[in-house]
């Protein structure tokens, strides 16, 4: 059976499971919803960003302290080439421009929504309503973040 809940649905889906451990008295932990990851604890966890075109290799490293990272990519639920999961409601056809996004906020629900926004929105824009960091890849192998990104990335 597959359940596909969308855009920010997984991410809330995260964020309810991890409430529910601290709230139940759970203070480090960590909910993977199939990449989406929320983190609660005293010591920060190092995640991979993996590389949109080579999934045996990372493009660099974020650290994550009591947040949420996502991400989002078209080398992920593509059923052919340059067809997959993000498209572009104003042609109605997948986007190519962006190939891979990281959101890492405060709730696993922000930050899916975010990873989906990074493909069509300014992440100055997004930064004007939302707190968040970012890194995002462009099909011409362009790699975009925020300046104050904790972690690196092997650029």
């Amino acid at each position: 059976m597959l359940l596909d809940v969308g855009a920010a649905g997984k991410g809330l889906l995260v964020d309810i499971v991890t409430e529910l451990l601290v709230g139940a008295g759970h203070t480090d932990l960590i909910v993977d919803g199939s990449g989406d990851i929320r983190q609660v604890g005293p010591e920060p966890i190092r995640v991979g960003l993996e590389h949109p075109l080579d999934a045996t290799k990372a493009i660099g490293i974020a650290n994550v302290h009591n947040q949420a990272i996502c991400s989002s990519a078209t080398n992920r639920r593509a059923w052919g080439a340059g067809l997959h999961h993000v498209i572009d409601a104003t042609t109605g056809l997948p986007t190519s421009s962006v190939i891979a996004t990281w959101a890492i906020a405060a709730t696993a629900m922000l930050a899916d929504g975010l990873s989906t926004a990074l493909f069509f929105a300014d992440p100055a824009r997004l930064n004007e309503r939302y707190d968040f960091t970012f890194a995002r890849v462009f099909s011409t192998g362009r790699v975009e973040f925020s300046p104050h990104l904790d972690g690196e990335l092997f650029t």
